[in-house]
């Protein structure tokens, strides 16, 4: 694990000394303006002595779009340095992981670099900001990017607004999907539903309900306003559920719960109606199996 260092802004943060534009604060760096970063100096290093981020909020990088580069760079090489800090053994990388990534894939064995002096908390505040402002995270990673900067730098909410360039509702409604389970999460990182899909699905009680919500509307390929009417009518149907379940018939419950033990799913018995769960096609043909009701397909 690297040295925590010490020094580099004198734990002010980077607010004494670029405010909003971290964009203008890298190319002060690189230009080595008179307000750049602390201990700056050029090196070339050997790619291998480079450590990725552990602050980098971005956990996906196209690949076409690295092999691009990739290109770009065998062919004019590294304009822009990586910017990186001293660390026990080697270096840590600050930003610039897809021009790393890329010159790998390039074949290159060194890369040009800038060190400066910052610490962890520099480092992670710098390396956030960066990807944050170039909004092209997607919604879970700039929801965790924004709640590490809340966690672990103190940030309150109106300075992370300010920051981002964001609305606080903005920020506040973003880091709520990280309550959402993780396998709904990751319908979002693989774009198969948006984060105005999944908002509404976290009026729910619990996360097996948001969970089961979400592969009903994925599957539906619902709209945004058929969501949210289908969660109104979901919590409104368990609501119902709820109140029935208080006063209902011992016997009942207990048909209930032999039919649960026996289809392996979600019974419901209410006067005149018998309602089973499923949860997609295969578990309901088992079902149907189960109870006799499949025709048996000709050889």
């Amino acid at each position: 694990m690297a040295e925590k260092k010490k020094g580099g802004l004198g734990g002010r943060g980077l607010d004494s000394i670029f405010g909003q534009d971290v964009d203008q604060f890298l190319e002060d760096i690189q230009n080595n303006a008179s307000n750049g970063a602390p201990g700056r100096r050029e090196v070339e290093l050997p790619v291998d002595v480079i450590r990725p981020n552990p602050y980098q909020p971005r956990k996906e990088f196209d690949k076409g779009a690295l092999n691009e580069l990739a290109d770009s760079i065998r062919t004019h090489g590294i304009f822009t340095p990586l910017l990186v800090r001293k660390s026990v053994s080697g270096y840590d990388l600050i930003t610039g992981e897809r021009r790393l990534r890329a010159a790998k894939i390039a074949g290159l064995s060194v890369v040009p670099a800038i060190a400066v002096d910052f610490t962890d908390d520099e480092m992670m505040e710098i390396s956030i900001l960066e990807n944050v402002q170039r909004e092209d995270l997607n919604p879970i990673e700039e929801a965790t990017a924004y709640e590490s900067l809340v966690k672990k730098l103190g940030y309150t909410q109106e300075k992370l607004a300010e920051r981002v360039g964001k609305s606080r509702e903005y920020c506040a409604n973003i880091m709520r999907l990280l309550k959402l389970p993780e396998e709904v999460q990751k319908m979002v990182v693989n774009k198969e539903l948006t984060m105005s899909h999944v908002r509404p699905l976290l009026s729910l009680e619990n996360e097996d309900q948001m969970y089961e919500a979400a592969k009903y509307v994925k599957s539906n390929r619902m709209s945004v306003r058929e969501v949210e009417k289908y969660v109104r009518d979901y919590s409104s149907q368990k609501k119902k559920t709820r109140i029935r379940l208080k006063d209902k018939d011992p016997l009942i419950k207990d048909l209930e719960r032999r039919m649960e033990e026996k289809f392996s799913t979600r019974v419901l018995v209410t006067k005149q109606n018998i309602q089973i769960s499923y949860s997609d096609t295969q578990d309901l043909n088992r079902i149907l199996e189960m109870m006799g009701c499949l025709e048996e397909s000709e050889e």
